[in-house]
Order: structure tokens, then C-alpha cells, then sequence
């Protein structure tokens, strides 16, 4: 018991088992750890007020459900493994998903946003024993040229001509917004509860919803709209200072087969044109690519851990389980064929071509080459020192008992109840 949280024996088990899947896997007492480490983060947010969005929960959920499905390779594999629906797991892991986020709003207020200054980077370089450098695996830089699949305007039309018609039953006062989301609605996150979501705050959603959300008044109904995910309406129930509550219906344009893979075939033909040299692959990805993060820059890809153009093993395989394989037996300058991804924006499937720009072999990490990492590395070590002191303080003046007979020497310093 941490507060009033326990921990199941049953949610360390399923932990250690999805880190085995994942194949990072965790010793007990360090999974143990994190485990009781989240019920004190979760116990502090309960006095602090802090809290998260439904909207935001959902879209880690949509997030979690597209990695878990890349993971299992098929979405048949993750069900058969879990022995269950996949909107099933989805629902199942709600509370869970909600309690991590919750710990990691209130673990940032612990270790604040603050960045390491050059200064204490090359300090904390310098306090590194020269045989105790890590050694930095190899890494790739890469870039693409993304092309996704669009609906053709007679599905689109009719689309909005759909959820149009269920906004004059809404204007007419024919039927209510709850009762249209709940039937009709394909937004899998909101329609069971009727198209509500509480709590929406900027920087949430997509910012063509945001846009109308907060354009609206209290109880407003907004005019059909499209986002990246479909056409949309909204009514605004309630506006409480910087965040709303909210019902929304979408509907989503039915896409054919031909639709789906004519990205695809787009691709082969823009590979082909590079390889005939009528353009280079950065000029490509400028004129051809969907990816407004990458086109700007002639497709190059920046890690989302580092901010930097590198990436290891264990960085792609957060990103693309697939681009693992692909790379690796790929040369320098050599180009892949269109490949299937999801992304991770929109968690919707595209298309794109990849291109490995460079390979840089393992070596001990240096300041010239290594400077993002050894910013995250010192930033990592600030973060610990901080979060070890706050647990020492925070563990004196918090229940927490734990079983004896799954006892383990933390890392930190706990208070730890012995009655």
C-alpha cells in the first residue's frame, strides 16, 4: 500500500511480462520500484490537484494500441496474446494510462524543465573517468519522403454531407447531442460516453479542433469541420477558464482499396524519377513528401529523445519496429522501397521511402560528436538526484507497507512502514 493505492501482485506479473515482450527487460525489485515510486507520484498529485484530460488519455491510448499492434506485428497477434478484443485491452488499460500520466505531470513538477548549460555539460563530461565513458552504439541518420493516403471527394462529400445532416437534427432540437455521438459517432474514444470529453486543454487535440473549441460559447454549436481525422462538429457544454468540456460527432470518410495503396504507387513513382536523377532525394521529399517535420529539411528525421539527427537500435524500434530491419542491411545512400508505417501523429497508416544518409560506428562518447546525449546523461543525473530527494522526504510522511515476503533493496532511500 502507498497511500491509499495498493499494488497487485497480478500488476508487477503483468509488468515484468511486457517488458520481456518488449525485450527490455526489468529485474523484480527494480520493476517493484518504479511500481511504488508511481503510487507516491499518484498519492502527491491527489494533494497537489493534479490531474489530466480525458482527451489526453485518449490520445495515449490511440498512441499505446498502434505501438502494442506494431509490436505484435498484427493486430490478431496482440489479441491473441492478451486473450481479449483489442477495444477491449484499450479499455482495460484506461485507468492504467490515466494513473501514468498523472505521474509524469507530477513527476516534471519535480524535476522541473530546467536545461543543462553548456558549462555543466562539459563539467559533467569532465567528471566522467576516462575508462568509464559509455560507449555509444552504432547510430544511423536517415531520411524520408511520406506519402499519405488520401480519400477521393466523392467519399469525402459524402461524408460531410453525413455528419452535416446529424447537425440539423442536433440545431432542430430533434434529437440530442449524447444520443447522435453515442449511434453514430466513429471517434472510439468518446462515442460510448456521447461524444464528451472534460477538460480539454491547448495543445491536446488536433489544433484544426482546437481552433473551433475554443472559438465557441457555452452550449454553441459549431459548423461541420475537417481534421486531419475526419469531419467534425462540436457543442461546447461548458468553458472553465483555459479548459472545456465538450461533445463532438465524427465521421470518417470510407476509403477503398484503390485510395489506400495509390500513395503507395505515387512513391514508386518518385523513387523512380530520383533514381533517373531528375531529382535528388532532398529536392524529392521538398516537392513530394506529406511530412511537413521533415520536407522543410530534405526529409532528414530528428529523434524525438534527443533532438537530434542520430538514432540507435532502440530509438527506431520506438518509432518503427520494421525500420530495425530495413536499415540494417542497407548501404550508405541507398534507398528503400515504399514501406508501410503508422504514424505517429495521427496514429492513421501511410507509406514512405527511406534513405540512410549516414552509419556512424560505436565509439566511446565525445563531446564533438555526442553532444545531445551527453546533455540528456547530465539532465538524467540532475533528474535522479532530485527525484531520490524528493522520495526521502516524501516516504517519511506517507503510508506505504509493504508485503515482506517480496521485500527488495531499493535504489533510493524509502520510509517504509514495519508494523
Amino acid at each position: 500500500m502507498v497511500g491509499k493505492y495498493p499494488i497487485l501482485l497480478s500488476d508487477l506479473q503483468t509488468t515484468m511480462l511486457e517488458q520481456e515482450k518488449r525485450e527490455t527487460p526489468l529485474d523484480r525489485c527494480k520493476a517493484f520500484e518504479l511500481m511504488v515510486f508511481q503510487k507516491l507520484l499518484v498519492a502527491q498529485a491527489d494533494r497537489d490537484s493534479v490531474t489530466v484530460g480525458d482527451a489526453e488519455v485518449e490520445n495515449e491510448l490511440s498512441r499505446r494500441m498502434n505501438y502494442y499492434i506494431q509490436l505484435f506485428k498484427t493486430e490478431e497477434e496482440l489479441e491473441k496474446f492478451y486473450g481479449k478484443r483489442t477495444n477491449v485491452i484499450k479499455d482495460e488499460m484506461r485507468a492504467d494510462v490515466q494513473e501514468q500520466l498523472v505521474a509524469q505531470k507530477m513527476q516534471g513538477k519535480i524535476t522541473g524543465d530546467v536545461k543543462p548549460t553548456p558549462a555543466e555539460i562539459r563539467l559533467f563530461f569532465k567528471s566522467i573517468p576516462e575508462d568509464s565513458l559509455p560507449l555509444i552504439e552504432s547510430e544511423v541518420e536517415i531520411q524520408q519522403i511520406v506519402k499519405k493516403p488520401n480519400y477521393n471527394l466523392e467519399a469525402k462529400e459524402e461524408a460531410r454531407q453525413q455528419i452535416e445532416s446529424y447537425r440539423q437534427r442536433v440545431l432542430k432540437g430533434e434529437a440530442s447531442m449524447s444520443t447522435l455521438a453515442r449511434l453514430y459517432s466513429e471517434d472510439p474514444g468518446s462515442a460510448k460516453d456521447g461524444g464528451f470529453y472534460a477538460n480539454v486543454a491547448r495543445g491536446i487535440m488536433d489544433p484544426a479542433f482546437e481552433a473551433v473549441a475554443f472559438s465557441l460559447k457555452n452550449g454553441e454549436v459549431s459548423k461541420v469541420f475537417e481534421t486531419t481525422y475526419g469531419y467534425h462538429f462540436i457543442e461546447l457544454t461548458q468553458r472553465k477558464g483555459e479548459l472545456l468540456d465538450l461533445r463532438h460527432i465524427l465521421i470518417i470518410p470510407k476509403m477503398s482499396n484503390a485510395d489506400f495503396f495509390k500513395s503507395k504507387h505515387e512513391l514508386d513513382s518518385i523513387l523512380t524519377l530520383i533514381r533517373n536523377g531528375v531529382y535528388t532525394f532532398e529536392e524529392a521529399a521538398m516537392k513530394f513528401s506529406d511530412d511537413k517535420d521533415t520536407k522543410q529539411n530534405g526529409g532528414v528525421m530528428i529523434n524525438p529523445s534527443t533532438a537530434s539527427t542520430k538514432f540507435d537500435n532502440e530509438d527506431l524500434s520506438q518509432i518503427d519496429q520494421n525500420l530495425v530491419v530495413t536499415l540494417n542491411s542497407m548501404q550508405i545512400g541507398e534507398m528503400s522501397k515504399p514501406m508501410q508505417f503508422v504514424s505517429q501523429m495521427d496514429g492513421k497508416p501511410a507509406f514512405r521511402i527511406i534513405k540512410l544518409k549516414n552509419r556512424i560506428d560505436p565509439h566511446k562518447a565525445n563531446m564533438k560528436e555526442d553532444y545531445q546525449k551527453l546533455a540528456l546523461m547530465a539532465q538524467s543525473e540532475r533528474n535522479k538526484k532530485n527525484i531520490k530527494d524528493w522520495i526521502r522526504k516524501r516516504s517519511k510522511i506517507t503510508y506505504i507497507k509493504l508485503d515482506p515476503e517480496y521485500a527488495c533493496k531499493f535504489e533510493s532511500d524509502w520510509t517504509i512502514r514495519a508494523d
